[in-house]
């Protein structure tokens, strides 16, 4: 199962010390320099990319000369375009076989990974579906049986098609472990495993985490032979050309009044409001509807058949506004939405970046957007293009996310 671990470890002293990006690392400052070929290039450039961002100037060649990558990244620098512009590079179109493996955490992640790797690989002609839990079995299994260059899935259904044998890993040349962190968090850790255990010896594993605990590196040192290692700092991450305002509300019972201000005062093409907890979005959904507002709301307790009619309705624009916890926020791109309400701050500013992950990956095609926060207390904060008022004494926290 270890396949060779005495080979196959980092260096203990990386519990110990700054993570740091590998010296070996290039920086090839065009995607007309990485060596792609031509119909995944035209892909690229009609999905509206220009320039490729800091993590893929670092990680694309690295991939695809086959090496093992450790990439500490968050949502918002290009990171899923990373590895699927990887994958895309290394697939054989003229063998019909699942050649590289993406497992994410969340359904809605998986299935905007297969969007964007068939957009991407619009002019290659590729195969690629999206194996998640609470959908059909069978439709699986007839995608799968067709055939699949590229299988995005949740570990658990892809264990499942694995084991059932319709998922056919002889050919699987790359796994790439997306929010591995996050998968880790929602208890993925034994099924992820299970999967590997599948995979060919010579599988090339990419690794996409936005921290790296103990937990992390343990799987790396299970998985992974001399991983380069490609870290994009916190510093460098930022909401560039959107506009954030910070609306300060002194009492938790005064944000639904000021909520209905918000909604009463602007022009709003589309909007998400962001809660905590599902307990919250039930409970705010049903105050937006007593108060004659017409809302939609979406949770992870909802069917995955339910969440994806409302998902198509709000895409569509026959929903206008979406309550949601952070399900929605883990990769999806909706570039209609004019404006973001974090009705609840999140706990930290990766969650805080994660609600916008359309913004940045789409480039000029995006159009700047209104974002406000509203948040119980809050801090005047002179950085960046956001508005901040103070009335509260939580300077530490909006520091963090700011």
């Amino acid at each position: 199962f270890q396949r060779n671990s005495e080979h196959r470890r980092l260096s203990n002293n990386m519990t110990k010390v700054e993570f740091e990006t590998s010296e070996e690392v290039d920086v090839t400052p065009t995607f007309d320099t990485m060596g792609l070929r031509e119909d995944l290039l035209r892909g690229i450039y009609a999905y509206g990319f220009e320039k490729p961002s800091a993590i893929q100037q670092r990680a694309i060649k690295q991939i695809i000369k086959g090496r093992d990558v450790i990439a500490q990244s968050q949502s918002g620098t290009g990171k899923t375009a990373t590895f699927c512009i990887s994958v895309l590079q290394c697939l054989d179109i003229q063998v019909r076989e699942t050649q590289a493996l993406i497992l994410a955490p969340t359904r809605e992640l998986a299935g905007q990974i297969q969007k964007v790797l068939l957009a991407l690989g619009d002019f290659m002609n590729v195969q690629c579906h999206s194996c998640i839990g609470g959908t059909n079995v069978g439709e699986d299994i007839r995608k799968l049986d067709y055939g699949q260059h590229v299988v995005a899935g949740t570990p658990g259904r892809v264990f499942d098609m694995i084991r059932r044998r319709s998922l056919r890993t002889r050919a699987i040349k790359m796994l790439v472990l997306d929010e591995a962190d996050e998968m880790l968090n929602k208890g993925f850790k034994e099924q992820i495993y299970d999967v590997y255990r599948y995979l060919p010896p010579a599988t090339q594993v990419v690794l996409i985490s936005a921290t790296l605990p103990h937990e992390i590196l343990e799987m790396t040192n299970k998985f992974m032979t001399d991983p380069i290692r490609i870290l994009v700092k916190r510093d460098e991450l930022t909401l560039e050309g959107i506009k954030q305002f910070f609306v300060a509300v002194e009492r938790e019972e005064w944000k639904f009044d000021t909520l209905c201000d918000l909604y009463d005062t602007l022009t709003i093409t589309q909007a998400v409001i962001f809660c905590n907890t599902k307990r919250k979005v039930d409970w705010l959904t049903e105050k937006m509807r007593e108060a004659n507002f017409t809302v939609s709301s979406m949770h992870g307790d909802m069917p995955q058949k339910e969440r994806d009619s409302i998902m198509k309705e709000f895409r569509s624009g026959a929903s206008r506004v979406l309550i949601s916890t952070d399900v929605w926020a883990r990769g999806l791109d909706v570039p209609q939405v004019s404006l973001i309400i974090n009705y609840d701050l999140p706990n930290n500013r990766e969650l805080y970046i994660h609600r916008y992950p359309f913004a940045p990956m789409c480039h000029g095609r995006f159009q700047d957007s209104l974002y406000r926060s509203l948040s119980s207390s809050g801090t005047s904060h002179p950085h960046g293009n956001m508005t901040a008022v103070a009335l509260g004494n939580t300077v530490l926290k909006l520091e963090e996310l700011f």
